[in-house]
């Protein structure tokens, strides 16, 4: 790559090259999802506390679809084309753009599905339609640089453009919330098979698969953060009402190793070794991030929640509020085991043991604070679910991927 960032050409990068790491600018463009994620989780979080589960569900939904998807694109556009020339480089200030414009957008769809009206959805689908408008440019590059691979970019290219058509008009028509309910379902379908069809029927793109194990790892980092900010705004609300107190350091201990056992768990997949030797299986657990990236999100938001019910200023009980910790604690276990299968192709009897160890400890947090244990003592319960799962794997499940390493490098 030239040193002056001159316009260069996308002719695609090496799939095997060595020592393929993210790029000070992939590490920028992660930054501005701190905001996205954040003003979804505390909406979520607001909604949840007062109790209305329909608009907190259906708004968090749409706004980790929109912030998600959009990141997936274009991190797998830019482990096959980053070129780091000027027009990549401007192309991605286009797209943290609209990843800010995006935030800006989340709190109205939340209230309009709140208030039962037409979901005002038009800043969110702005913002999302800035960042895909700057992807399609880059695809349209790729198609001009690349001729072996023309096809698949221009497949890429059209498909973008199609479900923008789309998302646009989804702001200018005034429908009924079930039928624009429908028709996001329809756009997400459309959306997410467009890499499925210009991948298969086109051909693969140059992508390095240690480089995008690192991105998606590089992305839960940042999703963690929405945990780390549920525990300071827990420990705080504790502080306020009681003072430093017992409770403000269980809450602190609780909320600390939850997320970094939930740290631990996620960076025991062998991610990037099985996805070099099976370049085919990237689809399932890529796609797949998107459900695990919403449950960390929703980590912080029952975190968030958890404050609330702490200061007193939440119209749920501190059962709700260990309910919205320990349902998406247990959805983020459940992919971390989902996605090694999908990547090893095996079933292992010690990952279901851990996997129900694990859910029993969850619902035995729920149950204490049930019967009258704080807030801060569940947590810590709660905590215990991945630190199991963590000791299990330390103690003998690595064995087992060892082996299965050796038995794929053979």
């Amino acid at each position: 790559m030239s040193l002056s960032h001159r316009i260069g050409r996308m002719t695609g990068r090496d799939p095997n090259e060595r020592h393929r790491a993210s790029t000070p600018l992939e590490l920028l463009f992660d930054l501005t999802f701190v905001v996205a994620f954040s003003h979804i989780s505390s909406q979520a979080a607001h909604y949840l506390e007062l109790g209305d589960l329909a608009p907190a569900l259906a708004g968090f939904g749409m706004g980790v679809f929109a912030a998600t998807w959009a990141w997936i694109n274009y991190s797998w556009l830019a482990s096959a084309y980053d070129n780091d020339d000027i027009f990549f480089r401007i192309a991605t200030l286009v797209e943290m753009i609209g990843v800010l414009v995006l935030a800006l957008g989340i709190p109205q769809v939340f209230s309009s599905i709140a208030a039962g009206a037409h979901v005002d959805n038009g800043i969110l689908v702005s913002g999302y339609v800035i960042m895909r408008v700057a992807a399609v440019a880059l695809w349209i590059r790729a198609a001009k640089h690349d001729p072996a691979r023309r096809s698949t970019c221009l497949a890429y290219a059209t498909n973008i453009a199609v479900a923008q058509l789309g998302w646009i008009a989804l702001i200018f028509l005034d429908l009924p919330r079930a039928t624009t309910g429908l028709l996001i379902a329809v756009l997400v379908g459309i959306e997410l098979a467009g890499p499925l069809i210009a991948e298969r029927k086109s051909g693969r793109t140059p992508w390095h698969p240690h480089h995008i194990a690192e991105r998606y790892g590089l992305l839960v980092i940042i999703t963690l953060g929405e945990i780390v900010l549920g525990t300071i705004l827990a420990i705080s609300a504790v502080v306020q009402v009681q003072g430093w107190t017992l409770e403000a350091a269980l809450v602190a201990l609780g909320g600390s190793t939850l997320v970094f056992a939930l740290w631990w768990v996620y960076f025991t997949l062998p991610s990037g070794a099985l996805l070099a030797r099976h370049r085919e299986r990237g689809f399932a657990w890529g796609y797949s991030h998107i459900v695990l990236f919403a449950s960390l999100i929703g980590v912080g938001a029952g975190l968030h929640v958890a404050a609330q019910v702490i200061s007193h200023e939440a119209h749920v009980d501190a059962t709700f509020a260990l309910l919205c910790v320990a349902v998406p604690v247990l959805v983020v276990e459940l992919m971390v085991f989902a996605l090694y299968g999908l990547l090893s192709r095996e079933f292992n009897v010690l990952h279901l043991v851990l996997l129900i160890a694990g859910a029993l400890i969850l619902v035995a947090s729920v149950a204490a604070v049930a019967i009258g244990a704080s807030i801060g003592v569940a947590l810590l319960i709660a905590a215990a679910s991945p630190v199991a799962i963590v000791v299990g794997y330390e103690t003998v499940g690595y064995r087992y991927q060892a082996a299965l390493l050796d038995r794929e490098g053979d």
